[in-house]
């Protein structure tokens, strides 16, 4: 666990260390976010974009930038956002392993922007999935259909290498048993790319207070099928903690980074033996 803006954390961090990468970044509903300095324009030298090698802002060079231009003139509030979560993608596809997977969860009012950027930024040939994760609770709304889902962008570094593991998948029980054989009824069903589960209960086990956290349900299926025994997991916008305690009950190794003190916090009482670190902001002078 890293106490630390993790714009500051990822460049410490080796290339490709990491089989898979689940972000949670926070949701652009108008709220101010904390901006890094050198977060406006990242540029990465030397960076090898699909078999090719060169100097660009993003992965897909000027394609990529006529994508963010038109988008900029659809909604003026993408700029920001995409100012403070463009770098941080950057660092994900750089940190993934040949035969990683990033999974970006985001909920309506971002994932149309983040489809069209990823794409031009991995390259559509390594889009995988979207996941629709469907809940039902809480408030809701009576003058349009209530929103209770979220989007999981699921991205490949290598289409030809990435893994997926399937059978290792907890399955679910099937919505009309009568029509399936006793054996299957049995074995349940691999879930689809839409995940009905219940938000973390206010009163269940999981809770620890922290206002944004994720069910350990939905991240125990992406450890699953995204990553191996001893593989390394990242999560940068690590909250609660969730992604840690999964990948430490399924043997995975991890490294997760919060800038909020109080998270770091929920995740050492909720993971006593992880190791902890605190990474300063560079000098003024250094930014």
């Amino acid at each position: 666990m890293v106490l630390g803006d993790n714009l500051d954390v990822l460049p410490t961090l080796a290339d490709g260390s990491f089989t898979l990468v689940y972000l949670d970044p926070p949701f652009n509903t108008g709220r101010y976010q904390r901006r890094h300095a050198s977060a406006a324009v990242r540029e990465v030298p030397n960076t090898t974009a699909r078999g090719r090698r060169e100097t660009v802002t993003g992965f897909r060079g000027s394609t990529y930038e006529r994508v963010r231009g038109d988008l900029m003139r659809f909604d003026d509030r993408f700029e920001d956002y995409w100012s403070f979560l463009e770098p941080r993608l950057l660092e994900a596809w750089r940190l993934l392993a040949e035969d990683g997977t990033l999974y970006l969860h985001l909920d309506y009012r971002e994932s149309h922007y983040a489809k069209v950027l990823l794409d031009a930024l991995f390259g559509r040939d390594a889009f995988l999935n979207e996941i629709v994760w469907a809940y039902d609770f809480g408030a809701k709304s009576r003058s349009r259909w209530p929103t209770k889902h979220d989007t999981i962008l699921v991205y490949v570094k290598d289409p030809a290498r990435y893994h997926f593991d399937s059978e290792a998948v907890d399955r679910e029980p099937y919505m009309a048993p009568g029509l399936v054989t006793a054996e299957k009824r049995e074995r349940g069903k691999l879930p689809t790319d839409v995940w009905w589960h219940t938000i973390v209960s206010p009163t269940g086990r999981e809770k620890t207070g922290y206002p944004t956290q994720k069910p350990e349900g939905v991240l125990r299926r992406i450890v699953q099928a995204s990553s191996r025994e001893g593989d390394w997991v990242l999560d940068f916008f690590a909250g609660s903690g969730t992604t840690g305690a999964v990948a430490q009950a399924l043997g995975r190794r991890f490294v997760l980074v919060d800038d909020n003190p109080v998270a770091v916090d929920v995740m050492r009482r909720r993971l006593p033996t992880a190791s902890f670190d605190v990474v300063e902001p560079p000098a003024a002078s250094a930014i």
